[in-house]
C-alpha cells in the first residue's frame, strides 16, 4: 500500500495586513497526498497553493490544524522536513553572474552535498536538463527555459524524498515546457520520487496521478484526472461559427451568457464550450453548427470555479470605450515594420523582420524563450532603437517621433513593474497623472478600471497575488485609452478563469478599434488572434491567420496550435543545424 507524503487536517494560515486586515490564505484544509506519485495543486490566483507549499516545506508555520510531511510533524520540527525535501519556488534564486557549473557547486555547498557524490549528481542533472554543453555559460545569458531547467537541476543537487515545485513552467515556451516535464516524469518513473507541483496549466495537471482543486484557501475537489473529468460528462461541445464570423466573436457571445454557458474558448476555427445542464442554446448559437466533444480536465476545473462564482459572468466589457478612437479598422495599417534589425554587439536579436498590423487587429507574436519577441516589442514601443529598418507606429516614424508615439500606446510589461509600496489606487493615480489625466476624468477612469479588473483600491500592490498584479498592470496600461496596446505575456502564470477575463476584455477593446499586439506562451491563446507570427533566433518563421499557420506546420499542425508551434520551430532549427553542418 502506498504511504503518505503529506497529511493535513483542518490546516489554517492567516496573514495580517495594515490596509486589508486579516486575510485567510488557507482555510481549514484537510487532505492526504500519497508517496511516489506526481500530485498537482490547481486553483485560481489567491487560492492558497503557494501558501500550502510553503507550509509543507516548513517555511511558514500554520496558525491552526495539523500537518505531517514524510511522517514528521512539520510544525514541531520544520528543520527535519527541510533536510529531506527540495523546493523550487516561483522565483528561484539563480546567481546570474555565475556559470551553470558554479551555480550547481554553490547549491551543493548550501545543501552540504558530500564531495564524493557531486560529480555523479552533477553529471546526471546536466544530462537530464541538456545543459552539459553550457556549463561555462553565465546563468544570466541563458534563455528563460534554460534558466528554469538550471533551477530544477540546482534544486536536485541532493537526492530528496520529496520535491516541491511552485509553478515551474511559468513564462516558459512550449518546447522548454515539454523538456521540463520529461525531466519531472523521469524522476517519478525512475526514482519513484514524490513530487507536488502547483501549475496554471491544466494540461500539465492532467499528467498527474492526483489533482487537488483549491479556491480561497479551501479544497473544492480532488481525485485522479479521469475522475474529475466526469464532472463535465455530457456538457462539452464544439461550435463552428458561420462563414465569415471569427471564433473570438462567438466565444464572447457565449461567455457573456452565464445562465446558459459555463465556459467557452476558441479552439482552431471553432469554439469549445460547456453548457449549463438542460440549457436551450438555439437562439444563443446563431446558426453555429454544434457537435459533442470529449471532456477535458480544464472543463471540470471551470465547472468547479464557475459554481463558486455563483453564475456571474467571467468578465464584463470595459464600462467606457477608449476615449480617443477617431479612426476605425480598415483605415490602413497602424503598425508598419520593414526589414527591422536589432543587434547587441555581434549578436543579432532580430533579423530583417517585416510585417503590418491593421487598426483594431489582435496580432500575436509567438516564439520560444530568447526568440527576439521582447526585443521586437521594445522597439515597437519606442523603448529601444532599431539598428536598421523602417518602423512606424500610429503613423509616426519611431526614428524621429518616439515620444509622440509613446503617448498613443499602452504597454503591459512581462514582469510586474509598478510600485509595490503604493496601493492600487495610488499606482493608478500616479500613472494617470503621467498620461495627462486629472480631476474627474482621472477619478472616473480609475473607478472604471478597478471595477473592470476586480481590484481593491486600498490593496498594497506589492502584496497582491501574481494574477492580481497582472490585472493592475493591465488597468494601468489602459487608463489613458491608448490606440495601441502592447501586452508582453500578460497571462503568464495566470489561471484559466483569469485568462478568460483578460481575453474577454481584449475582445471588447478590439471591437472599439484598439489594436492589440500580444506575446504569449499559451498557444491556445493564439486562437483569439486575427493573425499570428512565430519567431525564433530573431527570424520570422511563419505569419498569417491561426489556420494558415497550422496549415504551414503540416500534419502536426492539424492537432492544435501547440503542436503546430513545436513543429514549425523544430523544422527551422533542423534547417539551421543542417546549414551549419554543411
Amino acid at each position: 500500500m502506498t504511504g503518505l507524503t503529506v497529511r493535513a487536517e483542518a490546516l489554517q494560515k492567516r496573514f495580517h495586513d495594515r490596509d486589508l486586515g486579516t486575510v485567510t490564505a488557507v482555510d481549514g484544509l484537510t487532505l492526504e497526498i500519497r508517496s511516489g506519485e506526481l500530485t498537482a495543486l490547481v486553483g485560481p490566483d489567491g487560492a492558497g497553493k503557494t501558501t500550502l507549499i510553503r507550509m509543507i516545506a516548513g517555511l511558514l508555520r500554520p496558525d491552526a490544524g495539523a500537518l505531517q510531511v514524510l511522517g514528521i510533524d512539520v510544525i514541531r520540527d520544520p528543520q527535519a522536513v527541510q533536510d529531506r525535501i527540495s523546493y523550487m519556488p516561483q522565483k528561484f534564486g539563480l546567481y546570474e553572474d555565475l556559470s551553470v557549473q558554479e551555480n550547481l557547486v554553490l547549491y551543493a555547498d548550501l545543501h552540504a552535498v558530500p564531495l564524493a557524490e557531486r560529480q555523479q549528481r552533477f553529471a546526471r542533472m546536466l544530462q537530464m536538463t541538456d545543459l552539459a554543453a553550457f556549463t561555462a555559460r553565465p546563468a544570466g545569458k541563458l534563455s528563460g527555459g534554460m534558466k528554469q531547467k538550471l533551477g530544477l537541476a540546482c534544486t536536485l543537487v541532493r537526492s530528496p524524498d520529496l520535491l516541491l515545485l511552485d509553478e515551474p513552467s511559468v513564462g516558459v515556451d512550449p518546447l522548454s515546457r515539454r523538456e521540463l516535464w520529461k525531466i519531472i516524469q523521469q524522476l517519478v518513473d525512475e526514482d519513484h520520487l514524490s513530487v507536488i507541483i502547483s501549475t496554471a496549466y491544466l494540461d500539465e495537471a492532467a499528467r498527474c496521478a492526483q489533482v487537488f482543486v483549491m479556491n480561497e484557501g479551501r479544497l473544492l475537489d480532488q481525485g485522479p484526472p479521469a475522475t474529475l473529468r466526469q464532472k463535465a460528462s455530457g456538457l462539452t461541445f464544439t461550435a463552428t461559427p458561420p462563414a465569415g464570423q471569427p471564433a473570438r466573436q462567438l466565444q464572447a457571445r457565449l461567455i457573456d451568457a452565464p445562465d446558459l454557458i459555463i465556459d467557452a474558448v476558441p479552439q482552431g476555427d471553432n469554439v469549445h464550450f460547456i453548457q449549463q445542464p438542460g440549457a436551450d442554446l438555439a437562439d444563443l448559437l446563431g446558426g453555429a453548427a454544434v457537435q459533442p466533444r470529449p471532456e477535458e480536465l480544464e472543463d471540470a476545473f471551470m465547472i468547479l470555479l464557475r459554481g463558486e462564482s455563483e453564475g456571474q459572468p467571467i468578465s464584463t466589457p470595459p464600462t467606457q470605450p477608449a476615449p480617443a478612437m477617431p479612426a476605425r479598422r480598415g483605415d490602413g495599417p497602424v503598425i508598419v515594420v520593414r526589414d527591422l534589425v536589432r543587434k547587441f554587439g555581434d549578436f543579432t536579436a532580430v533579423a530583417s523582420t517585416s510585417f503590418d498590423v491593421a487598426r483594431g487587429e489582435v496580432f500575436g507574436l509567438l516564439g520560444p524563450n530568447g526568440a527576439g519577441k521582447t526585443t521586437t516589442f521594445r522597439m515597437l514601443c519606442g523603448l529601444l532603437p532599431a539598428t536598421s529598418g523602417q518602423l512606424e507606429v500610429a503613423g509616426l516614424n519611431l526614428r524621429h517621433a518616439r515620444a509622440q508615439a509613446r503617448a498613443r500606446i499602452g504597454y503591459v510589461a512581462q514582469k510586474f513593474s509598478l510600485y509595490g509600496n503604493l496601493t492600487v489606487r495610488e499606482n493608478l493615480q500616479f500613472f494617470g497623472g503621467a498620461y495627462g489625466l486629472a480631476g474627474r476624468d482621472l477619478r472616473d477612469r480609475i473607478a472604471a478600471m478597478t471595477r473592470q479588473f476586480d481590484l481593491e483600491p486600498a490593496a498594497k500592490s506589492g502584496l497582491l497575488p501574481a494574477g492580481y498584479k497582472q490585472r493592475l498592470a493591465m488597468a494601468t496600461g489602459l487608463l489613458h485609452g491608448p490606440e495601441i496596446l502592447f501586452l508582453d505575456e500578460p497571462t503568464s502564470g495566470i489561471d484559466p478563469l483569469a485568462r478568460r477575463a483578460f481575453w474577454r476584455t481584449i475582445t471588447a477593446l478590439a471591437q472599439t478599434g484598439v489594436t492589440i499586439i500580444i506575446t504569449t506562451h499559451f498557444m491556445e491563446e493564439a486562437e483569439y488572434c486575427d493573425r499570428i507570427a512565430i519567431q525564433d533566433a530573431g527570424e520570422m518563421l511563419a505569419i498569417g491567420t491561426p489556420r494558415e499557420v497550422r496549415e504551414k506546420a503540416g500534419p502536426e499542425g492539424a492537432k492544435d496550435m501547440n503542436s503546430a508551434f513545436i513543429a514549425i520551430v523544430e523544422a527551422a532549427r533542423a534547417r539551421r543545424a543542417g546549414q551549419v553542418a554543411a
